[in-house]
């Protein structure tokens, strides 16, 4: 087994933790690939721990400390840092030909979170997870995929934002806790239907049925793009829709109640489907070598919300 360097191996520790459906499902990627995808997270998850963790209450506070973030980012890039995730972040955006703009994107949409607590309509709410999501599936993309396919960035973008909205509906009562709520209010009064009621009404039950299906639109044009990956890749990414799929299967089961419980997957489906993934690979592997990614790394490589705790 390759041995990770230092930087990537605390990146590796904070997706493990954190991102269990994420984590398993990178295990079907080839060594040289699965590190980036742990620096991307690992990054994602400062943000995330500044925006909504638990070690700052002021939002004047939070704010800073995500403008020292991005300005840290920032000398990261110009080759100053002692931090390893940073260290990594930067060395896998180097390697994938991605420019610091796109952790621009990400961090704008994370500002966002400390003074929007709704949206108005459907595109305004795609407004922000363009960087919260759809801008993660460009990133990721590029580790995934060095070599540009066409035809694969719409439907990494529809990824990243399928992801996103099934995070929303499961966490609707956690986010109700942090004053917001991720879904339209044009919606919400088309069914006559209020989270702030904490009730699984009539009008809450069509809404969750129409976003569900809605998320689930996005999946189906998203996963357009997985057989366009190379083998190993697809098989990442098929894992991680197949499980964040079933979270809305999970919803449909408890009865749209997004309130008292939580939609779970559990430990054993998420390493059975990493399993079978990883056959599958180790399949392919024995009909068709998959392109050796060294030469894509060895140097800058052709130009390239927020991840929650995983379920």
């Amino acid at each position: 087994m390759t041995r990770l360097p230092p930087n990537y191996a605390v990146a590796q520790s904070v997706h493990r933790r954190y991102g269990t459906t994420y984590y398993l499902a990178t295990q079907v990627l080839p060594s040289e690939r699965r590190r980036h995808i742990y620096a991307l997270y690992a990054f994602c998850r400062l943000a995330d721990e500044i925006v909504d963790g638990d070690g700052l209450t002021s939002p004047i506070d939070r704010a800073n400390a995500l403008t020292g973030l991005e300005q840290r980012f920032r000398s990261a890039w110009a080759g100053d840092t002692s931090e390893p995730v940073l260290s990594a972040v930067v060395e896998t955006m180097r390697q994938a030909g991605l420019g610091p703009a796109t952790i621009g994107r990400f961090l704008r949409s994370m500002a966002m979170d400390l003074t929007v607590t709704s949206y108005e309509t459907w595109d305004d709410l795609c407004g922000y997870m363009d960087g919260s999501a759809a801008v993660i599936g460009e990133m990721v993309l590029r580790v995934l995929c060095p070599v540009p396919v066409p035809g694969t960035l719409g439907p990494a973008r529809q990824l990243g934002t399928a992801f996103q909205m099934t995070n929303f509906l499961r966490d609707v009562g956690e986010d109700l806790g942090r004053g917001r709520v991720y879904l339209p209010a044009e919606d919400l009064r088309r069914f006559g239907a209020d989270p702030w009621a904490r009730a699984v009404t009539p009008g809450w039950v069509k809404l969750m049925q129409y976003e569900i299906a809605r998320t689930r639109r996005i999946y189906v044009e998203a996963e357009r793009g997985i057989a366009l990956l190379p083998e190993g890749s697809a098989q990442c990414v098929r894992a991680a829709t197949l499980l964040y799929r079933r979270i809305l299967s999970k919803i449909e089961a408890n009865r749209y109640d997004v309130f008292t419980r939580r939609a779970r997957v559990g430990v054993a489906l998420k390493a059975s489907v990493a399993v079978v993934e990883a056959l599958s690979y180790a399949g392919a592997q024995v009909r068709r070598p998959l392109r050796p990614i060294a030469a894509a790394d060895s140097g800058p490589g052709p130009r390239w919300r927020q991840l929650r705790p995983e379920p």
